[in-house]
């Protein structure tokens, strides 16, 4: 049997696929599409934790003495 190549890259999509697999399951649980018990929620959401990073860590900082300003707008 060959030895594989990209086993890390493999590992990666699958550990994709059990993401987006809790996320449907999760998904039909709130349209009322499937039944789950709180404990099955609860485990799910745990789970998606360790596997998609929280975007709510991400923070910018930058120098106060040059602050950073968006506008957003129409342009003329």
């Amino acid at each position: 049997m060959a030895a594989r190549i990209r086993k890390k890259h493999q590992d990666e999509v699958r550990e994709r696929i059990r993401a987006s697999q809790l996320v449907n399951r999760l998904e039909d649980h709130v349209l009322g599409e499937v039944e789950m018990t709180s404990t099955q929620v609860n485990a799910a959401l745990g789970l998606l934790k360790k596997c998609v990073p929280d975007l709510a860590t991400v923070q910018h900082q930058g120098d106060s003495d040059h602050p950073f300003e968006m506008r957003i707008g129409w342009q003329k």
